[in-house]
This record gives C-alpha cells, sequence and structure tokens, in this order.
C-alpha cells in the first residue's frame, strides 16, 4: 500500500494507529504477553512491519488447517524472502515469542497477530461509489478473513440507487449519515471518481466516519484526526510495468 505522510493522510484503521514512516522494529522493552501489545510496540512499528504481517498470518493458518502446533521463523521468512531474525521481531512487536528449537505456537501467534491488526472483532465499514471498482469490493469475500464487512453501498447516480450490487441495495448519499450514526461505523471505502472524492470524504467526515480507505487519486484535505489510507493503482501499475520494460531491455 502506497501512503502519503500529509497529516490528514495518516495509516487508516485502528489496527495500525499512528505508525511511525520509517521501517523501525520494536525494542525487546515494548513486548508483553502474547496478544497484547504494549503501546510502546504500537507507536514503535515500522510500516513494513506491519505489511508483512497478513502474510504471516495467512501462512500460519494454513499450517493450523493441517494440523500443525508449531511453526519455525525459518519458514515464516520465506512468505517475504527474509531472515528469521526480522520474523521475531515482527512477531516480538504483537508479544510473541519462539522457543528454542520448537518455533512458535501457532495458535498463539494467530492471536496475536489477529489482535494486533485488529482483525479479531469485525469492522463495519460503509462504500460510496458503486461504479465498477467498487463493484468488484462489494463482491470481495475475502474480508472476512481481515475482520471487515462493509454493510452498505451509496452511490449519488440515480440510475444506480435501488439496484441490488453483491448482495446489497445501493442507496443515495442523503441517507449516509443517518446509516452510519445507527449503525456506529467508523470506516468508509472511497471508490467514486476523482471529481467527486473530496466532496464523499467530507459527508463521510460528517457523518462521523474516522478512518477512510481512499481508492481515488485524490490527495484528501481532511481534519488531522481523520486517518486516511491511500490506495494508488496508478502507482502500482506504474511500478511494474516499469520492470517488465527494464526486463525486455
Amino acid at each position: 500500500m502506497k501512503s502519503s505522510r500529509r497529516p490528514s493522510e495518516t495509516k487508516a484503521f485502528k489496527a495500525v494507529a499512528p505508525l511511525s514512516g520509517a521501517a523501525r522494529q520494536a525494542q525487546p522493552d515494548a513486548v508483553t504477553p502474547a496478544g497484547t501489545p504494549s503501546a510502546e510496540a504500537v507507536q514503535k512499528a515500522g510500516v513494513a512491519c506491519v505489511r508483512r504481517l497478513p502474510a504471516y498470518l495467512q501462512m500460519l493458518r494454513v499450517l493450523r488447517g493441517e494440523g500443525q502446533e508449531y511453526v519455525s521463523g525459518t519458514v515464516l521468512a520465506t512468505t517475504h524472502n527474509l531472515e528469521p531474525v526480522i520474523v521475531r521481531k515482527d512477531l516480538a512487536v504483537t508479544g510473541v515469542t519462539g522457543t528454542a528449537r520448537i518455533g512458535f505456537r501457532i495458535s498463539e501467534a494467530i492471536t496475536a497477530i489477529e489482535r494486533f491488526l485488529g482483525w479479531d472483532n469485525q469492522t463495519k465499514a460503509v462504500l460510496v461509489g458503486a461504479g465498477h471498482l467498487g463493484t468488484a469490493l462489494l463482491g470481495y469475500t475475502g474480508f472476512e478473513h481481515f475482520g471487515l464487512r462493509i454493510a452498505g453501498a451509496f452511490d449519488s447516480d440515480p440510475g444506480k440507487v435501488g439496484k441490488w450490487v453483491q448482495g446489497r441495495k445501493v442507496q443515495s448519499l442523503d441517507n449516509l449519515v443517518p446509516f452510519v450514526k445507527r449503525h456506529a461505523i467508523e470506516l468508509g471505502v472511497l471508490t467514486v471518481p476523482s471529481s467527486a472524492a473530496q466532496g464523499a470524504a467530507d459527508l463521510l467526515v460528517r457523518a462521523g466516519i474516522i478512518g477512510i480507505w481512499n481508492f481515488t487519486p485524490v490527495k484528501l484535505r481532511l481534519p488531522e484526526s481523520v486517518l486516511v489510507q491511500k490506495e494508488d493503482l496508478a502507482e502500482g501499475l506504474a511500478v511494474l510495468s516499469h520492470r517488465l520494460h527494464q526486463g525486455r531491455v
């Protein structure tokens, strides 16, 4: 994920809390019992560390499904081609420590990572912009594994309002504020055209949203108290295309 350093475009999701932009690892004295990271651990967890945790979690879930009880740091390190010491530091941030010659208890590591990322409790969200991208996100069932449920979809296009998209009835933006307040929703997913991004974001903030997952290329101007995670699809494609081109030269 690519995120800017503007004050209003800090990391989204309660799981990550305020993060430093540098990929620093937590110090040993910031570690608390498994699954209960200290405030210091959360603050010191670098962006790179947090981004690696979902891959560890995916492997751990697979291994648990195969009936395994422990896993070594060396095995987990294969998820990112890392040195095992980096894995140990990453998991220490969540409160997990391994046992020499045995490894990490898988069930304990899963619980700790899920709790650290905030995926042990379901987060409800609203999606604004029921176009092609919004429809794709509404249909992605994998969000359930990350503790995320998109509870409502909204759009300003009269041609879309009232239609059912991926099991959700698209509602008018006029209903957004009462819906958010009634369901105590804190996260908004923004998939509107660029021209409508700022206005839609402002409406989400007025509704009480405190975290926005921004899939538009617009740099939103919002209160510093609102957390924003920007997903720039063009930037990701540019990097991939550049690498492909270099390989042909």
